[in-house]
């Protein structure tokens, strides 16, 4: 699976790795995540996602069943 979180969006990004000479080359910047398995009350079973870590925070401010609904709209399954 790609390195990218499920409700966010975010994928690697790309940048200039700076030596002490000023040299530059090309490297990734990661997004931080982490597979998490949460329980979905109103269906009665377990989600797995992919998610970042600001994801991880809007599933705490929103309610899983609200960020899991506007996937399910978006087209993802899950």
């Amino acid at each position: 699976m790609a390195r990218v979180c499920q409700i966010t969006g975010k994928r690697p990004i790309t940048g200039n790795k700076v030596s002490h000479s000023n040299i530059k080359t090309k490297r990734r910047f990661l997004p931080n995540l982490q597979t998490k398995r949460y329980f979905l009350a109103e269906e009665d079973k377990w989600v797995t996602l992919k998610v970042s870590s600001e994801a991880i925070r809007t599933i705490n401010k929103n309610g899983l069943y609200s960020v899991v609904k506007d996937l399910r709209a978006a087209g993802e399954k899950i």
